[in-house]
């Protein structure tokens, strides 16, 4: 009798730490919760300093998030020693929904913003860091709203979990599990031991980058505002402007041009600028082949579409190549700025920045899309299936970097690459189901899977996304966030078989 209740008592166990655990993730959530309130702390001081009554909003949600994160906290309890891998899922998946249906009632609550849709979509663009817009008068927003949409973007550009894991203590041994389940990309590159000591060196990175760019754009004769709120959404590849013309607003090359650095910067493995500055030598980042893969791409695109540019006489060489420069930096990293309508661009252009679109940055940025070492991998791959038909025997792997990659990480990336193209074909349906015309449904849904931000036709760079119905813009979101957890990340929860061991 007790070996049968020993024994029943550790298959208890075992199923136990294989389910998922409702009060670890309670607590997660509850810390994630009390971070965002911090946020908009910041936000309503904002928005105190410039006088305006917004702030009000802003401490109104603050409230609320106090209350709904000291709740998750009684009901949840504190993990002192590590959370299995359906609670990481849980959590990031969750937390990603949390903060964009807590983020969306400053909008909400200003009347700024009337729709629970609409204000769901422009919050879910901000952390997702997709671009996209449903208002027609962004300059009508006092500077509180403004500095949120940027700062949505910014917290999203590395991770919301990420960020938590760097700013506090407090999940000790989970802090891996939950690294992996947020972060993008093929692999990931463990830049030191401990993930909390990683996560602040690249935040470190990424606040240099964004300080840097700010003063830049200051030196331009941007204000400081604007030039923060710029830099926020361009180190985040996010898109969201200050103003409802974009960058196109000052009508600068100086800015463009750094602008367009900085997003193609923003689309590098940030864990490359880490390794390289440890070891004092940035000639080192040539040897990737991902990035040059993709500044290859960048650089390839950007002369196709300035020789069309030129040649069709729309713009003098030098704008011509301002231009796509900068439409394909924020086409391939993801970014949703513009500065000119492509609509009015060639149609063979259009497709380009459709491929840029797709190809997104490079893995362990903070870019969107399929991200180019995928497209290295199965470039590699196609190459050696013609290898194999001439010679049949020979025993061919594909390497990069010099380093062999698994058999089974070349078929995840196929899996995913064609999953992808799945959730597109679902999205585009779906669209054109409620109404939207076949060019704008396909661009938008490949715009919002990527977290790209413009499309085509009526929902280009020069038009929002108002005109979208409810029904489209729920949709839109829901691939938003898909795309930005990489798909499997968000799809997994409706997998039977996570809510039970199997």
């Amino acid at each position: 009798m007790e070996e049968w209740y020993q024994s029943n008592k550790v298959s208890f166990q075992r199923n136990r730490d294989c389910m998922v655990n409702y009060r670890h993730v309670s607590y997660a959530l509850g810390v994630l919760v009390l971070v965002e309130a911090g946020l908009f702390a910041l936000c309503a001081g904002v928005s105190f300093y410039y006088q305006e009554e917004d702030y009000i909003h802003f401490l109104e949600t603050l409230l609320i998030n106090v209350v709904l994160g000291g709740l998750l906290l009684l009901v949840g309890k504190r993990n002192e020693v590590s959370i299995n891998r359906r609670d990481g899922y849980c959590i990031v998946s969750l937390s990603w929904i949390l903060f964009s249906a807590l983020g969306m009632l400053p909008f909400l609550f200003s009347g700024h913003i009337t729709s629970v849709a609409d204000a769901f979509f422009e919050t879910m663009s901000g952390f997702t860091t997709t671009g996209a817009t449903i208002l027609d008068h962004i300059e009508s927003l006092p500077h509180g709203l403004l500095f949120w949409r940027s700062l949505t973007q910014w917290i999203g550009g590395l991770g919301i979990v990420l960020f938590t894991i760097a700013l506090l203590p407090l999940f000790s041994g989970s802090s891996q599990q939950l690294f992996l389940s947020e972060a993008t990309g093929v692999t990931h590159d463990k830049i030191h031991p401990k993930i909390k000591v990683m996560a602040r060196w690249l935040w470190i990175i990424y606040i240099g980058l964004t300080a840097t760019e700010t003063l830049l754009l200051v030196g331009g004769n941007m204000d400081w505002f604007d030039a923060i709120c710029h830099a926020f959404s361009t180190t985040a590849t996010g898109g969201f402007s200050t103003k409802q013309a974009s960058v196109a607003y000052w009508n600068s090359p100086y800015i463009e041009y750094v602008i367009s650095v900085f997003m193609i910067l923003s689309g590098v493995n940030f864990s490359l600028y880490y390794v390289a500055a440890m070891r004092g030598n940035f000639r080192n980042l040539w040897k990737d082949e991902e990035l040059r893969w993709f500044l290859k791409s960048v650089g390839i695109l950007t002369l196709l579409i300035t020789a069309a540019l030129f040649l069709n006489d729309y713009y003098n060489l030098e704008t011509s190549f301002r231009k796509a420069l900068f439409q394909v930096a924020t086409a391939h990293t993801s970014c949703g700025f513009a500065t000119d309508d492509y609509n009015l661009w060639p149609p063979f252009t259009w497709m380009l920045l459709i491929f840029a679109m797709i190809s997104g940055g490079c893995t362990g940025s903070t870019s969107g899309g399929v991200k180019n070492m995928r497209l290295l991998i199965m470039a590699r791959n196609i190459r050696n299936q013609f290898k194999q038909m001439l010679h049949p025997r020979a025993v061919l792997t594909v390497r990069v970097n010099s380093i062999c990659v698994p058999v089974q990480t070349s078929a995840t990336v196929y899996t995913f690459f064609v999953t992808y193209l799945i959730c597109i074909f679902i999205g585009w349906i779906l669209l054109m189901c409620c109404g939207v015309g076949l060019t704008e449904s396909m661009s938008t849904v490949i715009s919002a899977i990527g977290n790209v931000g413009p499309g085509l036709g009526a929902f280009g760079p020069a038009f929002s996304w108002a005109a979208l119905p409810d029904a489209a813009t729920w949709i839109l979101s829901a691939l938003m966030l898909i795309g930005r957890l990489e798909i499997f990340g968000i799809l997994l929860l409706f997998y039977r078989g996570y809510w039970k061991d199997e």
